[in-house]
């Protein structure tokens, strides 16, 4: 079964609604980057980079090399060291390579997002997912080495947790999570308390601003939770919740964070207000 998540943080960050506008380039043969041994990041980490077609590839791939060892770093640094230990990233030229690479469905709508993490399956027993892949869309070529670094993070932290990410997660809380180990903290906007419900995965299935909306808050979230109970226990949360035969979200928030769903809901109020 292919498994796929998705880094639709770019539409909430505006990052390719911003970005200009890239004329296509001629379609090439798969390529893997360079000849020269693959890169080494983090605790000895190799990194295959593997081009779809033309300059655009290539180059897209030179600045996600240059961000790829901090993002393993600030993946090592919230989830720990035991995962794959070959990183493997595509970047494509065009949408059809991209929906085909990732095992999207092609009629869906996918303009606005920057990069997927795949698996071909996920032994969860062993612990181990086979044909773990990184796939980059076209558009991400367009957005700002800032942009792209959070991109990067983002689903290297999917490709770190996949083993230890259920089928059935709680998508929202995989994503709100994945944006905290990339995305640095800023202000919230007005307006952040006028909903102060929990996130949900079914925000996430809009499109255009309402999905936007819903990635932040699943991100905002996740931050609540590292500021109130500390960044450890939302690690816990995300093993208790999102784990291989996890239960509901309130036993996960009362083995993680020692609290049950009113009080989580009063205090989440609280710093979205605060």
């Amino acid at each position: 079964m292919l498994v796929v998540l998705v880094a639709e943080l770019i539409i909430a960050s505006n990052l390719l609604a911003d970005a200009a506008p890239v004329p296509p380039v001629p379609v090439a043969e798969p390529t893997v980057q360079s000849d020269s041994a693959p890169p080494v990041v983090g605790d000895g980490r190799t990194v295959q980079m593997i081009s779809l077609g033309g300059t655009r590839t290539d180059e897209l791939l030179t600045r996600i090399t240059s961000d790829m060892g901090g993002a393993v770093d600030a993946v090592e640094r919230f989830w720990g060291t035991d995962w794959d230990r070959e990183i493997i990233v595509i970047a494509t030229d065009t949408e059809s390579q991209f929906v085909a690479q990732a095992g999207l469905n092609p009629n869906g709508r996918w303009s606005d997002i920057a990069a997927v993490s795949v698996a071909d399956g996920v032994d969860f027993a062993r612990h181990h997912a086979d044909g773990q892949r990184i796939v980059v869309a076209p558009g991400a070529a367009a957005i700002s080495d800032a942009a792209l670094r959070i991109v990067v993070t983002h689903e290297l932290f999917h490709f770190a947790a996949r083993a230890d990410t259920a089928l059935d997660a709680p998508r929202w809380l995989v994503e709100g999570t994945a944006d905290f180990v990339a995305r640095p903290p800023t202000p919230l906007p007005a307006g952040a308390a006028a909903e102060t419900t929990l996130p949900s995965s079914a925000e996430l299935d809009e499109f255009g601003p309402q999905r936007a909306m819903g990635y932040d808050r699943a991100w905002w979230f996740a931050r609540f939770v590292a500021d109130t109970y500390g960044v450890e226990s939302l690690r816990r949360l995300y093993v208790e919740a999102c784990g291989p035969g996890h239960g509901d979200f309130d036993t996960a928030a009362r083995r993680a964070l020692d609290t049950d769903l009113t009080e989580l809901r009063a205090r989440w109020a609280q710093w979205l207000n605060r």
